[in-house]
């Protein structure tokens, strides 16, 4: 065989082997969630396939700050505007920011910067996944001025999400090895007895009964975010730090929503149980880890599957809950929502 024909035959495999990788990648579904989008494991395996509820988008609308009877701060547990459109469908008038267009907002000037920004409501909800709230607290302590003049949309943040329709396939975006890569790791994670990391930043956890509370093809395992554990739990400190800036900042009322990781509702309970203990007895605001342990094995698909937030179920129910909190601290409807 001369040496034109090996390099010929060589090419010739490559580009099938390519080609077939490719083809591969087109019938596999774009990345529809946090986890399997970094983790690099099949949507078809990890992906929640109950349907999203929907809300009436005259709910899922802001106001403005000013205009406004209810102040949250959130992350992106809040941005969708789910959770908010329980309280705005009963009549509270919802203005939502968020702690990333600002760094923190736990600063000394914190009661100037409310004002500057016109606002003249009753109640101010801080809301916080617990992996990221002790850095937000810490942030906190050296911050004499929030740093960007207040800024808030009435239109949701982000959209709810969907399960993909069916012009998701063929799935052009895909690289050619997006298919592969993602179907040999989800053939890992489903083969092994132990756990296993993928991409430095997502787990595949075994999860006993899991197909009684999640909806994904392979519910006994589940994947989960390695920040998690990874950031630690939140300790007294952290509680402390929130405690001494609720009591220098009494101008407007606080509630203080700390929305647990899925990592620790579902697997690992005691993650954060002394700042857990504190936070109950100290009453800044409910106790959303009882909350989404009892919601969590109650009803399907409460987190998604494939992210780390909870799915549009479980912000409707977070919503109604919240609903209740926010009447015992603000029972009087300050205005009519649409």
């Amino acid at each position: 065989m001369t040496l034109a024909k090996v390099w010929l035959r060589i090419f010739v495999t490559g580009y099938v082997a390519v080609f077939v990788m490719w083809l591969v990648s087109l019938t596999s579904l774009p990345p529809y969630g946090d986890l399997t989008r970094i983790g690099h494991v099949s949507e078809e395996d990890f992906g929640w396939t109950k349907p999203a509820p929907t809300v009436d988008p005259a709910y899922l609308r802001a106001v403005p700050v000013d205009q406004a009877d209810v102040l949250v701060i959130g992350d992106s547990f809040s941005m969708t505007l789910y959770w908010q459109s329980s309280l705005v469908k009963a009549g509270y008038r919802v203005a939502t920011t968020y702690w990333g267009q600002y760094g923190t907002v736990m600063c000394k000037d914190f009661d100037q910067w409310i004002q500057r920004a016109g606002f003249k409501g009753k109640l101010i909800i801080f809301e916080s996944v617990e992996r990221l709230l002790d850095e937000r607290t810490v942030d906190g302590q050296t911050c004499e001025k929030v740093i960007k003049p207040f800024s808030s949309k009435v239109e949701p943040f982000v959209k709810p999400a969907e399960l993909p329709g069916p012009d998701a396939l063929p799935n052009w975006s895909a690289r050619f090895d997006t298919g592969p890569v993602a179907y040999f790791n989800s053939w890992r994670a489903k083969k092994s007895p132990v756990d296993l990391l993928f991409n430095k930043n997502t787990w595949v956890r075994s999860l006993p009964d899991g197909c009684k509370y999640f909806s994904h093809r392979e519910c006994d395992k589940l994947p989960v975010f390695v920040d998690d554990e990874g950031n630690g739990p939140l300790t007294t400190g952290t509680l402390d730090r929130v405690k001494n800036f609720a009591a220098q900042h009494q101008a407007i009322p606080q509630l203080w929503m700390v929305i647990p990781n899925k990592t620790t509702v579902f697997l690992k309970p005691d993650f954060s149980k002394d700042f857990v203990h504190g936070f109950r007895e100290a009453k800044l605001g409910p106790d959303l880890y009882a909350f989404a342990r009892e919601k969590g094995y109650q009803m399907q698909d409460f987190y998604f599957s494939n992210d780390t937030h909870l799915s549009m179920h479980g912000q409707l129910a977070l919503g109604e809950y919240m609903l209740g909190v926010v009447r015992d601290v603000l029972p009087v409807q300050q205005t009519k929502a649409p």
